[in-house]
């Protein structure tokens, strides 16, 4: 009898290990369909029917692996977490621990996580490249573009709303994928557990309101339709459709519909692969003569990578497809290209550095071929999934799909570059005292051809509003002073700036000391680092043309007083030399020398400049660059 109960319990015990084991192969049978969102339940119930812990620790990484590809990182953080660096967890957990806390914005404990992988697996750059993507994060965040985002709440539904599209040439149409009620398709995408999608229109009224979108008419099917791209002039689209369905999985083709009156003809389906091969996301070129779309063969980089096929007119038929290279494309996936009405290419990816998940590039080709990529950065692009360009023209705004608010779903957003607006504040003071000057007359002259003529309030203040891509010259004038200039520029700047700025204007009562002019010991030879204030004196005689100036040089007590007299006079006059030289009038300029008779003392200002001479003091042979330069007035200042 206990022989039999032995026997019994023994079949028991290897019933329930088979069924365990079906239910596991049920498992992965679905993950190796796509099903990944089936795929969770079966996984989490064989992973609560296991004891044994490498296997469970194998079931758990699974789970996490099906959370992230149904784009649900918060959940995947968490089943990533559980094993993450454990024992009999795959390394591979640790780095999707911290790709999946980069894609929820946890940027900090990211790199933690990327440094750990880094450890286990030295040579795998994708941990070094997490981490520079997390700091950049950080930066983009804090500094972010001037663009303006803002939720289409119109457009959205409770479902993913992605990939929209122009689809008029005044804009007041789009077209947008959608997974709402409304689809045609009733079947559960195994991937995402939604509705197949569908593509739908919305219209702008003249309240500028979007209306509710609803399905276009003659393209979709009770597969997944979606993804359109638009050629210029509207008449012919591009879309995606995929016949999927439960262990069914035929793959996504593209197809081609040209408008027949108000209505859509008959969808064609592009033969650009192998029937057993995906060719998804395509992208007209505005030449009409590239496609681009999206495919995963033999001769990629890893993941979904962009493709482009070409042909020599409209109606020729298409080339065999070319892989656009290493510079596009990468080990993790390139997805969704669009074309811009000024050629320009613009994508989505998670395998270059980004902000995690997918973030969309800007693609520049060169002239070899290759192209330069950058990032759109924050707040295009965040830590979600940020993915389906379009822009309105030329124009800086448009729309696109992000799934930033975490839900798990797509939605659509706008974007628009605001206006760059530069303005100039400045403030006229006094060289000499730094008291404000109210009354002087300041004038700006643009290169783009444009004078403006203000005066300073009382307090000194002027104002301006400046236009980008200019370079500006500010001009000052005031009764007693000498012509005052600034200089800024507005070239190249992409962000909006307010400048701050200050003219300084001399006073003409007083002689001005010019810095820096420097002799060799018993020399009159200027010296090259004398040339940079005199080249400023060039400047202020230009900007100044109706004064004269003598030019006053001193000597210390060396020598005799004669012989002083004579070298400072051949100092004054090689500093005169040099100023004809440089184009000015010689009847402007005088040159005379003092000799030793009138040394400098030294003030407040000159010790604070130079730490080595004590105030009060004569300034004979310690310092012998005093030059000093008399304005004669000659009628009123310009």
């Amino acid at each position: 009898m206990a022989r039999c109960t032995v026997v019994i319990i023994l079949l028991l015990l290897s019933i329930s290990l088979e069924a365990q084991s079906r239910k596991t192969r049920k498992a992965y049978d679905a993950f190796e369909s796509g099903e990944y969102y089936e795929a969770i339940d079966l996984f989490k119930d064989a992973y609560t029917r296991t004891s044994e812990r490498r296997e469970k620790a194998e079931l758990n990484y699974m789970v996490a692996e099906c959370y992230r590809l149904t784009n649900d990182p918060r959940n995947a953080e968490s089943w990533f977490k559980r094993i993450a660096g454990k024992e009999y967890a795959r390394p591979e957990a640790t780095l999707m621990f911290a790709e999946s806390l980069r894609k929820n914005g946890k940027y900090e404990e990211a790199i933690e996580a990327y440094e750990e992988y880094r450890k286990m697996v030295p040579a795998d750059p994708r941990a070094d490249m997490g981490i520079r993507s997390c700091e950049l994060a950080m930066e983009w965040m804090a500094a972010p573009e001037s663009y303006q985002v803002e939720d289409m709440r119109d457009l959205n539904s409770r479902n993913s709303d992605y990939s929209p599209v122009y689809a008029r040439d005044d804009y007041g149409m789009v077209y947008i994928t959608s997974s709402r009620d409304e689809a045609t398709g009733k079947s559960s995408h195994g991937a995402t557990g939604e509705n197949f999608a569908d593509i739908f229109e919305s219209r702008l009224d003249k309240k500028d309101k979007w209306s509710t979108p609803v399905p276009v008419e003659g393209l979709n099917t009770e597969f997944e339709d979606g993804t359109p791209s638009f050629t210029p002039d509207f008449r012919e689209i591009y879309y995606t459709r995929c016949e999927l369905g439960k262990r069914d999985n035929k793959g996504c083709v593209i197809y081609h519909a040209r408008l027949d009156g108000e209505k859509w003809g008959q969808p064609q389906k592009l033969d650009l692969l192998a029937d057993s091969l995906v060719a998804a996301h395509p992208a007209i070129s505005p030449d009409r003569l590239s496609l681009y779309f999206v495919s995963q063969l033999p001769d990629g980089y890893g993941g979904k990578d962009i493709y482009v096929t070409r042909r020599e007119s409209t109606s020729s038929a298409w080339l065999k497809p070319q892989n656009l290279g290493p510079s596009i494309n990468t080990r993790g996936d390139e997805l969704f290209p669009v074309v811009r009405s000024n050629g320009t290419l613009y994508f989505s990816s998670n395998g270059h550095v980004g902000m995690g998940g997918l973030d969309i590039y800007k693609a520049i080709e060169q002239p070899d071929g290759s192209f330069v990529i950058e990032n759109m950065r924050y707040p295009v692009n965040t830590f979600a999934d940020d993915f389906g360009i379009t822009f309105q023209g030329d124009q800086e705004k448009g729309l696109f799909s992000s799934a930033r608010k975490g839900r798990g779903n797509d939605e659509i957003y706008s974007f628009e570059m605001p206006p760059l607006r530069f303005s100039v504040t400045g403030l006229v003071k006094d060289e000499k005292s730094g008291e404000p000057l109210g009354g002087a007359v300041v004038q700006l002259i643009a290169s783009d051809g444009n004078t403006l003529r203000t005066e300073t309030a009382d307090g000194g203040e002027f104002r301006f509003m400046l236009q980008p891509d200019v370079d500006y010259i500010f001009l000052t004038s005031l009764r007693g002073y000498l012509n005052g200039k600034e200089k800024e520029t507005t070239r190249g700047l992409d962000r909006s700036r307010e400048f701050l700025t200050t003219i300084v204007m001399t006073p003409i009562d007083k002689p001005v000391e010019l810095p820096n002019i420097l002799y060799d010991f018993n020399r009159w030879d200027l010296r090259p680092e004398s040339m940079v204030s005199l080249d400023k004196l060039v400047e202020t005689l230009n900007d100044n043309p109706n004064i004269t100036i003598e030019l006053m040089s001193h000597t210390d007590s060396r020598d005799t007083e004669e012989y002083n007299m004579e070298l400072s006079q051949k100092r004054a006059q090689s500093v005169v030399t040099y100023l004809i030289g440089k184009g000015i009038d010689p009847d402007r300029l005088t040159a005379r020398g003092y000799g030793e008779s009138s040394p400098r003392v030294v003030d407040s200002e000159t010790a604070a400049a130079y730490t080595f001479l004590r105030e009060r003091e004569c300034l004979q042979n310690r310092v012998r660059l005093a030059k000093r330069v008399t304005l004669l007035k000659q009628g009123a200042p310009a």
